[in-house]
């Protein structure tokens, strides 16, 4: 899943980048505010962790302007302030969440998983098509009760998949989700986690709709 970052606070940054990369999400960082709307503009987040102070724009004035065009991209506003009325403003302008400086990683990654869980209107933590379960906390995917090994890139493939079983998404649409501006990505890295999936899974779990791209294919589950 991708998350974009934006803190102005240069080491602070780095070790949540870091930290979050480490918990398998896609991270893109940013330090300032006119910056990240550009980039909330031109691409697609599953879930943004915002600075509130940040130079060129404020991180309520992003989050503001990103409400008003009706983008619903989960927002957790991440600040120093932890005045009551300070966590009623930032939530009534638009945020999804609220989190108060210094910010414990693990506590950052569960409520992320919890606010793109409510995003798609799931409920429970794990993932479940079927036979075949997803769990994004422990990063642990299992098929009739066992385990299935995959690699970090294969889970996160799965993860997007299996968000919205039925629903196709394009090469594209993979990629922008699994991968960071500052990544390689190879011209037929999506085929090859593709191949290794069916591979581990079995070949009917994934569907490929020529032209349109792949889908979970909840007929698997049968």
């Amino acid at each position: 899943m991708r998350v974009l970052l934006v803190e102005d606070d240069v080491l602070l940054g780095d070790g949540l980048q870091q930290g979050l990369i480490q918990q398998g999400y896609a991270v893109d960082w940013l330090q300032r505010g006119d910056e990240a709307e550009a980039a909330l503009m031109a691409h697609r987040y599953d879930c943004v962790v915002l600075d509130w102070q940040l130079p060129g724009l404020s991180g309520v004035d992003v989050l503001q302007r990103l409400r008003a065009r009706r983008d619903t991209t989960p927002v957790l506003l991440l600040t120093a302030r932890d005045a009551l009325s300070d966590r009623i403003a930032g939530l009534d302008v638009g945020a999804d969440d609220y989190l108060v400086k210094p910010v414990a990683l693990d506590e950052l990654g569960a409520r992320l998983r919890a606010r793109m869980r409510r995003a798609l209107g799931q409920a429970s933590p794990v993932f479940t098509c079927g036979p075949l379960v997803l769990d994004p906390a422990h990063r642990v995917v299992t098929l009739h009760g066992e385990p299935v090994e995959l690699a970090a890139r294969e889970f996160n493939v799965l993860a997007k998949l299996i968000s919205q079983p039925g629903r196709p998404y394009s090469q594209a649409q993979l990629i922008e989700s699994l991968y960071a501006w500052d990544e390689d990505v190879s011209s037929n890295a999506i085929e090859v986690y593709i191949y290794q999936l069916r591979r581990k899974l079995g070949a009917e779990w994934i569907k490929t709709l020529r032209g349109v791209g792949y889908m979970l294919n909840p007929v698997g589950a049968a």
